[in-house]
């Protein structure tokens, strides 16, 4: 598949609603919003802000980094991601695995959303590896507690294809939580490996990552604000907005405009 032109990756998202008019809902971004600056560690992806940020400051960053309406009155109905702040990302993402991809770093990847971003992080790490990158892991059947959550209320850190992820004990899980990236960590630490250069990541294996001083790229969603304001207070390289709930099919257009422009086609 030939990749898509700048224009036409902006095409391609606004159809699909991976950016331009999405499927997550504004009432839904507003509440996790809250929920972040009420202190909920579960929307917090692991990461601690110097500024004590207030609903309204969350939502003109969330305008100006990801393209949110900015406007407190409205309330319901449908939300935006600007397309064009997401080819942005995107091309600061392929700059930096490029740049990963020369120096042979360690790199990391690992994703809260198994079924939809799995696929895209194993190609972009299965390029850096044939140019001689290598891929760090740690704390391969970690395991903690999610009582409250769907049940089963057991997450286990495994790798797949060397990409990190929770499963309930057989099935691949959502995840927002940062304890498998400390775990990982910790263990690298502990095993005197050292830590990777760059972490490609979502949820709280992003935000883990950053708060510990690792250059991190992340990917989020409309209704994911931490990591938005972690590229703001300087934790993460790079934040990435998209809706992150699509089929991988759908992100291949993506994932192909991030390799030509690395220059690891």
């Amino acid at each position: 598949m030939t990749p898509p032109s700048r224009a036409e990756l902006v095409d391609h998202l606004v159809r699909t609603g991976i950016a331009g008019q999405v499927d997550t809902p504004r009432q839904n971004n507003l509440k996790h919003y809250r929920r972040l600056v009420q202190g909920d560690p579960y929307y917090q992806f692991g990461l601690t802000f110097s500024h004590e940020w207030s609903f309204g400051e969350v939502l003109a960053l969330m305008s100006k980094r990801c393209g949110v309406v900015d406007d407190e009155t409205y309330l319901w109905g449908i939300d935006t991601i600007d397309p064009d702040r997401t080819v942005d990302a995107l091309e600061s993402l392929a700059d930096r695995l490029g740049e990963a991809a020369r120096n042979k770093e360690r790199v990391m990847f690992a994703t809260g959303h198994p079924k939809n971003l799995h696929t895209t992080y194993r190609v972009w790490k299965d390029l850096l590896v044939e140019r001689g990158c290598a891929v760090v892991t740690g704390a391969a059947g970690y395991s903690y507690d999610v009582s409250g959550e769907h049940p089963p209320s057991r997450r286990v850190l495994v790798w797949r294809d060397e990409v990190g992820l929770v499963i309930d004990g057989g099935n691949p899980r959502h995840s927002h939580h940062p304890f498998g990236m400390r775990a990982a960590l910790a263990d690298l630490t502990e095993r005197g490996v050292e830590w990777p250069q760059l972490v490609i990541a979502d949820h709280g294996f992003a935000g883990a990552a950053g708060e510990a001083g690792v250059e991190t790229i992340g990917f989020a969603d409309s209704n994911d604000p931490a990591l938005f304001l972690g590229e703001h207070e300087g934790k993460l390289h790079t934040t990435v907005p998209l809706d992150d709930g699509y089929l991988t099919a759908d992100y291949r257009p993506l994932s192909d405009y991030v390799v030509r422009r690395a220059g690891l086609a």
